[in-house]
């Protein structure tokens, strides 16, 4: 009688391991959670002063004039939070990580002691420059930092978390800057945030990791950040100026500038981005240019609040908090995709362009009809659209920005985290100041009214989503080991 031998574990075939299940909640775990809380942290200021101040902008100028200057507000700060990401990179070899976040969260309280006791709008415009200096070093570290506190498998989970706190941002920025917008209270809403920032300065040599120096090359490419830095100022500018001629003429200048800065650091020996990222064949570079295409789509949100009133009906405040659902839907996406890694990370990135694409051109009938909204089954279309607007971008954001550490090398790392904060800076001023020049010239101011409002509407939405296709195109590019 034959018995059939018991087979040997050894040599059966096993089934592969299966990674394990990660959630978004043990980035809150006790290990992980002060650095959770000190990148987290940082990046809530940026998000809740950025909503803040563009509440209570209008008070600052009611209380101490500068109507002349208001637009510089944003624009300096802008300006100052590209050149602060960027500082991450190239800081000087005597300065850590830690070190640039203690010296970016005081950077940051300077600049918020400054607008809160300014006397005049120049001084203000002082206290933003050096506000949004600390801030944008705030931006590059939370970035630089994720593969320094935590494991490959939660860096997506890290970028999720940083959307939700924008997401959060949104809701609640404005309603606490409507609490300081009654005279001089504005000054409140820049002193309101000096207690954390101080605490985080004080914090971050004790909760933040000691990171080693890995940089081959910490001097600075001073060409290529003069050139950054001036289409910036031109990008910024250009969105506060009324006059389409001059506001065109102003992008395109930016878009020279940005070309030639391209062009030197292709030829360059010393870079100011990562080894390939302006050379379309790298796949790090067209993960870059997918990021600035959804950046600069989604930046069109802005004029959404305006038709929402004029050509609806719109209550102010619901109008408000109705274009923060581009947020929610970003936050949403971000946190049930994240766990995605693989092909399926690669399709969620394509899936997200084609998402924000097609509800950006679902805006141009929905937003461009001029009936009034009774209730909530008339504006269902326009929550719909928007919700899948800022979703598209959630769903492959956290995705784009695990891609772009993996491709950088070792000794890029700190370039590529502050490539990342720099291209959210620049599309989304390129995108707001784009969609500005589209809705004029469609009609906006002249003839203005319903008909320029239906007008501007269908061909911002239309116009805008074009960046977005483009990113949707570059997607689907195979990337070659």
């Amino acid at each position: 009688m034959s018995v059939n031998p018991r087979p040997d574990p050894a040599e059966t075939p096993q089934p592969p391991a299966q990674p394990p299940a990660v959630s978004v909640f043990q980035l809150f775990s006790p290990r992980l959670l002060p650095g959770t809380l000190m990148l987290g942290g940082g990046v809530t200021l940026f998000a809740v002063e950025t909503y803040v101040t563009a509440t209570v902008a209008p008070s600052v100028v009611r209380d101490i004039g500068g109507l002349e200057l208001f637009a510089w507000v944003t624009t300096l700060y802008v300006a100052a939070a590209v050149l602060g990401s960027l500082f991450v990179a190239l800081r000087p070899r005597t300065l850590g990580l830690r070190g640039v976040y203690t010296v970016g969260a005081l950077v940051f309280s300077a600049g918020s002691l400054v607008c809160g006791l300014a006397p005049s709008m120049p001084v203000v415009l002082l206290g933003r420059t050096v506000q949004g200096l600390g801030a944008g070093m705030l931006s590059g570290l939370a970035y630089a930092f994720i593969r320094h506190v935590y494991p490959e498998p939660l860096w997506r989970k890290a970028s999720t978390l940083y959307a939700a706190i924008w997401g959060v941002a949104t809701f609640l920025g404005p309603t606490a800057g409507g609490l300081f917008a009654d005279g001089s209270a504005w000054r409140w809403g820049f002193f309101i945030l000096l207690p954390p920032a101080l605490i985080m300065a004080v914090s971050a040599p004790r909760l933040l990791p000691r990171v080693a120096d890995e940089r081959a090359d910490a001097r600075a490419p001073l060409v290529q950040i003069g050139l950054l830095l001036a289409a910036v100022l031109l990008v910024s500018t250009a969105g506060t100026e009324e006059r389409g001629d001059l506001k065109a003429g102003l992008l395109g200048g930016a878009l020279a500038l940005f070309a030639a800065m391209l062009v030197v650091e292709r030829r360059a020996p010393l870079r100011l981005l990562p080894q390939g990222a302006v050379l379309l064949g790298q796949p790090i570079a067209r993960l870059y240019l997918i990021m600035f295409g959804l950046i600069v789509t989604v930046s069109s949100d802005v004029y959404i609040p305006y038709f929402l009133q004029t050509l609806h009906g719109v209550a102010p405040l619901a109008s408000g908090y109705l274009v923060a659902l581009v947020a929610l839907g970003w936050t949403l996406t971000a946190f049930f995709t994240g766990t995605l890694s693989g092909g399926r990370a690669v399709l969620a990135i394509s899936a997200g362009c084609a998402l924000e694409v097609g509800a950006t051109l679902a805006l141009a009938p929905v937003l461009g009809a001029s009936e009034a909204w009774d209730g909530p089954v008339a504006l269902l279309p326009a929550i719909l659209a928007m919700l899948a607007m800022g979703g598209g971008v959630g769903l492959c954001w956290a995705h784009l920005v695990a891609g772009v550490l993996k491709r950088a090398g070792e000794a890029e790392q700190d370039k590529a985290s502050a490539a990342i904060a720099t291209m959210q800076s620049l599309g989304g001023a390129l995108g707001a100041a784009l969609s500005g020049v589209i809705a004029n010239s469609a009609g906006l101011v002249d003839p203005g009214g319903i008909i320029g409002g239906q007008s501007a509407a269908h061909w911002l939405f239309l116009l805008m989503a074009v960046p977005g296709a483009v990113a949707c195109l570059v997607s689907l590019v195979p990337n070659r080991a």
